[in-house]
């Protein structure tokens, strides 16, 4: 039997739920019209709009098509070859094609949506696309959509960016039935650990580069998601808790028959669901709501998730006009316990976390303790309690039976009872600084607390020249600005972890702030991120120098300079030069953006404030 709901979810949630009122309101009454005027079925189009619709498909899906008693769903995906995480999509078209055929139904690919590798674009001008490309997947998705002849749609996608994206533009079409199909993550390879490692030696001149390339070639290494748990991973898992996957299909390896197995299955929610084959309609504005976004907090928590996850729910939940900020993430992390270990927040990668339970594991214990909202729709029915459960291929059907009640690894996963920490190992830092988030999962106790001068830097290769240098063998504060979404697009800054990681292991008590991103690929160095006001938005970052005392506390909450007010607001602020000629082309591409973008705390997105 479930224990009651915890006091502080039901509190927070009926917050978000009189916050968000009036605007959810109107959502709903959108969703509704909509379906009420039949914008998405065929019936009433001219005969020329059907022509177009089905001009180029077989003549067996023209019948049924023309029919118009067939459910008929649109295809939208993030197929590209250059990400091992959506290399797979390739032949999901066709497969759900023919699936689609075989059980009466028709579908077609409604469209693409750019899907860019931060992996790849890690230090690069590329990467200042990278927040940016969220909202031009959001875009393209609905583009996709809006040719508006679909029952529903089938959302594939992966990595960073594109998940949230592709949830943004979906939502937009929330009277359809909507379910969203991963791809499962590469098996393992070289554990994330030892690539770690190889990259401390690498900033320290210990080995070459081409010692580094075979270690992280190794680690990333056949198709499929990364298998560490950084965004992509945290998507995943987070797509599952809100009920928009199958039940356990977020961590199964792509090329085996259990993930075409469920593949198809996907397919056959999504036409269900459409209430054209005599089971009720589940749209997917019926189950993204208030509960299940709360719900999907306390997945990011429970696990460790990514910090790019304190940005895209907000923006997402802003696309179904349910209105969270960062307290709500504080509040909740104050009393729902951490139960997995996954790198960098431990040795495990996904994979063993999958073998040891995974998600059914997760999602049973946090059910039965009170800390998820059970009464919620998924694309499975009603409830929650069917995700508590695995899949498996019995006798080559898909089938979903109980898992062991005890974890398969306790180091890796553990239960209610016995929980890594009591809390979910993110912060909210607050102070004369401004107001930024802290992931303390993989900080040892002991690094809690950092109080160290201040080093500044503009740009975070201009750290790695002076640790290269040996100018940052102390304690110190590394502030890292002008890396805000105004500025130049919030770029993650990865390449700061290895050196930073270095000096702590040296002995030195080291910190970060900055109004940029290091994602769920964060470590053991304590990082106030995703700093606002960012420093181009004239925020006390603009005004911190060199040698400046700064205390950053993850355990009292505490950001600050120890400067005094006066002195402190006298100081002059003069921005550097950020046009693209000073820093490269890149910077033109998102001049909307840069014009548009709001305070990062806030996930602002220019599609939907």
């Amino acid at each position: 039997m479930n224990a009651p709901l915890n006091d502080t979810l039901a509190r927070v949630t009926q917050r978000i739920i009189d916050r968000s009122r009036g605007l959810r309101g109107d959502y709903l009454a959108s969703m509704d019209a909509q379906a009420r005027a039949g914008q998405t079925q065929r019936a009433g189009m001219g005969c020329a709009n059907m022509a177009h619709t089905t001009a180029a498909l077989p003549a067996a899906d023209k019948l049924v098509i023309h029919a118009e008693r067939a459910p008929h769903l649109g295809i939208v995906t993030a197929y590209n070859d250059m990400l091992s995480a959506h290399q797979p999509f390739e032949h999901y078209p066709e497969l759900l094609r023919g699936h689609a055929r075989a059980i009466g139904a028709t579908a077609q690919v409604a469209g693409g949506v750019p899907a860019m590798c931060d992996g790849i674009t890690q230090g690069a001008e590329g990467m200042e696309l990278s927040l940016f490309s969220r909202d031009v997947i959001a875009l393209a998705t609905a583009v996709a959509l809006s040719h508006k002849v679909f029952d529903a749609a089938l959302m594939l996608g992966v990595c960073d960016k594109i998940v949230p994206g592709l949830f943004m533009g979906a939502l937009q079409f929330g009277h359809l039935s909507t379910v969203f199909v991963p791809a499962g993550p590469m098996v393992s390879g070289l554990s994330n650990d030892a690539k770690a490692k190889v990259r401390q030696q690498y900033a320290q001149g210990l080995v070459g580069r081409d010692a580094l390339l075979e270690s992280e070639a190794q680690a990333y290494h056949a198709p499929g998601t990364c298998t560490f748990y950084g965004t992509a991973n945290s998507n995943q898992m987070l797509m599952e808790i809100l009920g928009l996957h199958l039940p356990g299909s977020s961590f199964v390896n792509p090329g085996t028959p259990l993930r075409e197995a469920l593949t198809k299955a996907a397919l056959e929610r999504a036409v269900a669901n459409t209430g054209k084959t005599g089971q009720p309609a589940i749209r997917l504005a019926d189950i993204v709501t208030e509960k299940t976004l709360v719900n999907g907090l306390v997945g990011l928590l429970a696990t460790g998730g990514s910090t790019n996850h304190t940005i895209h729910p907000i923006s997402m939940a802003r696309a179904a006009s349910v209105l969270i900020d960062w307290d709500d993430f504080a509040e909740l992390s104050a009393v729902v316990p951490l139960l997995a270990r996954v790198y960098p927040n431990g040795k495990a990668d996904v994979n063993h976390f999958h073998a040891a339970g995974g998600m059914g594991f997760l999602m049973r214990e946090l059910l039965a303790a009170g800390l998820l909202h059970g009464d919620v729709k998924t694309v499975v029915g009603e409830g929650l309690a069917a995700y508590g459960r695995e899949p498996w291929l019995n006798n080559g059907h898909l089938a979903w039976r109980d898992l062991p009640a005890t974890s398969g690894d306790t180091s890796v996963l553990r239960p209610v009872s016995n929980p890594f920490s009591a809390d979910g190992g993110l912060r909210l830092l607050q102070g004369n600084l401004g107001r930024s988030v802290v992931k303390v999962s993989a900080v040892a106790p002991e690094h809690l607390v950092v109080r160290a001068p201040a080093v500044v830097v503009h740009d975070q290769t201009d750290l790695l020249a002076l640790f290269n240098a040996g100018q940052l063998e102390k304690d110190l504060v590394a502030v890292v600005r002008y890396q805000g979404p105004r500025a130049n697009g919030m770029p993650e800054l990865h390449k700061l972890t290895p050196p930073l990681a270095v000096l702590q292991d040296k002995g030195f008590k080291v910190a970060l702030v900055t109004d940029g991103r290091m994602s769920g690929a964060s470590g053991k160095v304590p990082a106030a991120i995703h700093l606002s006001p960012e420093a181009l938005a004239d925020g006390p970052i603009a005004r911190v120098q060199d040698g400046d005392m700064i205390t950053l506390d993850c355990e009292r909450g505490l950001l600050e300079v120890e400067v005094d007010a006066a002195t402190f607001a006298a100081r002059p602020v003069q921005h550097p030069d950020l046009s693209p000629n000073a820093r490269g082309t890149g910077r033109e591409l998102f001049g909307l953006f840069r014009t548009h973008a709001s305070a990062a705390e806030h996930g602002a997105s220019p599609l939907f404030d």
